[in-house]
């Protein structure tokens, strides 16, 4: 079976170009992960090889629970880790490709921008593989390249230098088909991924690749113990609002809110559908509301609206960051449903970023422009911090049993999930 690990020193090195092209060229028999919390990526790998990617958070989640989600979901011939940031990047929050590499015995394929350079390319690697000896950087990809002579040179110097380190081959610089492709965000147009994965692998050892391996790599659970809280069946009917403005949700959430009610049911706002009577809660994932583009999808889904306001009069309602945007009165100008008397406004910048704790103590991710007016803040509960003891600001509104925050949580792990959503 192989497994391996998409890194680079940086973001915008090259990682997403090589994993959308592995993931094409595996898509028959490969299994995409995405390290840390993103959601974007993961949309991305599906759309490209059909298989739904799962993330794998350290800070989110304990070594043992991401060992075990790992091996439960690394059901496929291949499985490639696609890394966030540097290959380091995140060490400080517990959650990098370094830590995750680490733990699951993966070998890693670094990236690295090869553009006019040669021999100093080996001296960074040099310093990749000695802040951290016991990393797993088996491999190396060179990109943005001019020429196979440009990529013999520094070839020639890595393995004069680095004994172990395998070249497995080099992406030439302005291919064709990236030309008017913006990879990575544009979830729409697939249309040359198959031509963007034949340049980019052209000068790319596969044999080489399929060769790349680690000892004792885990690949099943292994009788290892479900190391989350019991789940406790819920006899009702969940309706998850899941569409092309609220699409983020992780695969996992997904699966564990499968097991955890009796049935699940997924709602299309964007075609305004209509929240069934018979559903007892409904949970509306993050995504986007607020922008241009997304609020012209929603504006006049009024039969989903209407239905999702009867709802809320009696039952639950969870709701993360644009579904919380969903249930104020409104973003500036973009009116919503009015669940929560309460509005926001859409700044230039963001307003959060990164890993956050809440009150209790729970874990999350965080990523917003828009923030509340000052009156909303009078009615909001539970400030998000970036550290246990942090100060924070708040960002969570309830009434009744309607409950929305900009907090995104992986949900296997929280106990407290099963009564929130159950009230």
């Amino acid at each position: 079976m192989l497994r391996f690990c998409i890194s680079a020193t940086a973001s915008n090195q090259g990682k997403t170009i090589l994993t959308t092209a592995l993931l094409y060229h595996f898509k028959e028999s490969v299994r995409p992960f995405k390290i840390g919390p993103d959601f974007i990526d993961p949309q991305f790998h599906k759309r490209v090889c059909g298989t739904d990617s799962v993330n794998l958070d350290s800070f989110i989640m304990n070594e043992e629970q991401v060992s075990w989600l790992y091996a439960h979901y690394a059901d496929k011939e291949v499985a490639i880790l696609e890394g966030v940031m540097g290959f380091y990047d995140g060490d400080n929050k517990g959650c990098s490709a370094y830590l995750v590499s680490k733990l699951l015995n993966i070998p890693t394929i670094l990236v690295l921008d090869g553009g006019g350079s040669y021999i100093t390319i080996s001296a960074v690697l040099k310093g990749l593989l000695e802040y951290k000896p016991d990393n797993t950087i088996k491999g190396v990809v060179l990109n943005n390249l001019s020429s196979k002579m440009h990529y013999m040179l520094i070839k020639n110097q890595i393995e004069a230098d680095h004994v172990g380190i395998e070249v497995l081959g080099w992406i030439q610089k302005k291919l064709p088909a990236l030309n008017d492709t913006h990879l990575g965000l544009d979830l729409k147009d697939l249309s040359k991924i198959k031509q963007i994965s034949k340049e980019v692998l052209e000068h790319i050892d596969i044999e080489k690749l399929n060769h790349l391996h680690s000892a004792n790599i885990r690949t099943t659970t292994g009788g290892c113990p479900y190391p989350f809280p019991t789940i406790f069946k819920i006899n009702q009917k969940l309706a998850i609002v899941n569409d092309e403005n609220f699409s983020f949700l992780y695969y996992d959430n997904l699966n564990f809110l499968k097991e955890l009610y009796d049935e699940v049911v997924l709602v299309d706002s964007t075609k305004d559908e209509v929240i069934p009577n018979d559903c007892d809660s409904v949970y509306i994932c993050g995504g986007y509301v607020e922008t241009d583009e997304a609020y012209e999808r929603v504006k006049n889904a009024n039969i989903f609206k209407n239905s999702l306001i009867e709802h809320a009069k009696t039952k639950a309602i969870y709701a993360e960051c644009a579904g919380l945007l969903y249930l104020s009165n409104g973003v500036d100008d973009k009116k919503m449903s009015g669940i929560l008397d309460i509005d926001f406004t859409l700044d230039s910048r963001f307003n959060r970023l990164g890993y956050y704790y809440n009150e209790q103590g729970l874990k999350g991710h965080a990523f917003h422009y828009t923030k509340p007016t000052q009156k909303a803040l009078t009615s909001a509960f539970d400030k998000l911090s970036k550290t246990p003891e942090g100060k924070g600001v708040f960002g969570s509104w309830a009434k009744g049993k309607v409950f929305g925050t900009y907090l995104h949580g992986m949900f296997r792990n929280r106990l407290i999930f099963q009564a929130e959503l159950k009230a």
